[in-house]
């Protein structure tokens, strides 16, 4: 038997322009413009990362086929954990769901510590936010002021999604717009300067950044550190394309929320490739600039400075920096925004079927909307500021994990599916199959430890906290089981 719920119904509001700015507006967060300097072009370079990203994106399109067969075929909120529950059984959808929740829900703390990053970058040596007492974690000071301002975001942007999936969609559209209308005057920008250079793009496939950091190198020595060689070159690229299933989570959001769309599916893979092309561009994009418009980036890399705004800067002055600060502001808010839409709404959907406590699976009378799953998301996403930006690089890892169990259960039940049905083209039956082997790539990739193929797999931090995931799921799991509301 199933939960009881005061009301069954998401209300459809949502149109095909709001779905795209929600899908693109959680592909690009707080990663596409800090990771240039962090780690794109340290790992990968400027040829690495580019090579990654535009593999990751063809990736993500094909599998994005297998969404569009299976939305219209169950367009309820829950997106793979449905498709999971109809085609491989109760146990597999929990399994997908759970690890799904990880990948939607670590991404909205995640953007909430690129908030005091902004206001850092911005305003200079004012220092605004830092202020009160402080503490160090993994090497990154955490301020109150900066925790504060952080908390007031997450929970103003938790209420948006409450009061209404209109409102947030909306909001997601102004978002999205403006992000993307930066990054293009940005990019145009660097086309026509004369700053950008293609020799200040070398070393094009990276460095070891660590060793080279040791060995106290500077960016006139770098090359004595940077990766060469076959295998130097394939692990370049793969460090970068391993994460792709986390740089791209955001277009499968689409199915969480195919209960409340107000047009047709089979727009559906429309929507995502657009929002995956757009994705990749701004990648390819900001890293690309962020390496060609300054002579010395491994340098400013070792230093730890935020290289993508410097070199906008060295671009266009303080138009440059204030550009960026829109563009990462609007990033970090659309990435909020719509990973709480895509955690409450797989939440509500595993609560219905009683695999997750009642209590996340009920709607609010006034505004439709699943408002005890939105405020657990919030709760869970308030840790975020405590824990810094640093610590909070380990759930990169487990973002990237469980997108990939989302992607490898949508296009294992495409393939169960059409052979359940007799329907379905054989291009979609191909493309099925690559999904099912591309997503087991991604997670041999994360977990297992390949020799010669540094920074790829997961950090000792992140195994840690997939246990700790395994094992909270097994605890819901099975204290939901010895419940009524279990589905049998």
């Amino acid at each position: 038997m199933s939960v009881s719920n005061e009301t069954r119904q998401l209300k459809r509001q949502l149109t095909p322009i709001h779905v795209w700015a929600i899908a693109f507006g959680c592909i690009i967060g707080w990663g596409s413009f800090v990771n240039p300097g962090k780690k794109f072009l340290p790992n990968s370079g400027v040829a690495g990362t580019a090579i990654a990203m535009v593999l990751g994106a063809l990736v993500m399109i094909i599998i994005a086929f297998s969404y569009a067969y299976m939305v219209p075929k169950y367009p309820k909120a829950g997106g793979e954990y449905t498709f999971a529950k109809e085609c491989c059984g109760k146990y597999s959808a929990f399994f997908c769901g759970w690890f799904l929740v990880a990948a939607y829900l670590t991404n909205v703390p995640m953007n909430s510590t690129a908030i005091g990053l902004i206001v850092d970058g911005l305003d200079a040596s004012a220092d605004i936010l830092k202020f009160g007492f402080h503490y160090t974690i993994a090497g990154f000071e955490v301020y109150f002021g900066e925790m504060i301002f952080a908390m007031a975001i997450l929970v103003l942007f938790a209420l948006l999604n409450v009061w209404g999936v209109k409102k947030a969609g909306a909001v997601q559209l102004v978002l999205s717009g403006l992000l993307i209308a930066s990054v293009l005057v940005l990019t145009v920008s660097a086309v026509f300067s004369s700053k950008v250079q293609g020799i200040n793009m070398e070393p094009i496939w990276g460095f070891d950044k660590e060793t080279a950091v040791a060995a106290g190198a500077t960016a006139e020595n770098i090359g004595d550190f940077a990766n060469g060689g076959n295998l130097g070159i394939l692990s370049a690229i793969l460090a970068t394309f391993a994460i792709a299933p986390w740089a791209f989570v955001g277009f499968d959001t689409i199915p969480q929320a195919a209960e409340e769309f107000k047009f047709s599916h089979k727009k559906v893979i429309t929507i995502m490739i657009v929002a995956i092309i757009f994705g990749c561009f701004v990648y390819v994009s900001n890293n690309t600039i962020a390496a060609a418009a300054l002579e010395n980036w491994p340098d400013r890399v070792m230093e730890g400075e935020w290289v993508l705004l410097i070199a906008s800067e060295e671009l266009l002055g303080v138009f440059g920096k204030v550009l960026i600060g829109v563009a990462v502001s609007c990033a970090v808010l659309s990435g909020m925004m719509g990973f709480y839409l895509a955690s409450s709404r797989l939440m509500y959907s595993m609560a219905n079927d009683g695999r997750l406590p009642a209590f996340f699976g009920k709607i609010d009378k006034k505004y439709e909307t699943p408002k005890n799953a939105i405020i657990f998301c919030m709760i869970i996403s308030l840790s975020g500021p405590i824990l810094g930006r640093e610590a909070l690089g380990w759930f990169v890892d487990m973002s990237a994990i469980g997108a990939s169990m989302g992607y490898f259960f949508t296009s294992l039940c495409t393939l169960i599916q059409m052979k359940k049905d007799q329907d379905g083209k054989a291009f979609v039956k191909i493309m099925a199959y690559l999904g099912v082997g591309f997503s087991v790539i991604f997670m041999i990739l994360q977990l297992i430890p390949i020799p010669h193929l540094d920074g790829v797999h997961f950090g000792i931090e992140s195994y840690i906290m997939l246990v700790i995931w395994i094992f909270i799921g097994i605890v819901f799991a099975v204290a939901q089981k010895n419940k009524k509301s279990f589905i049998i």
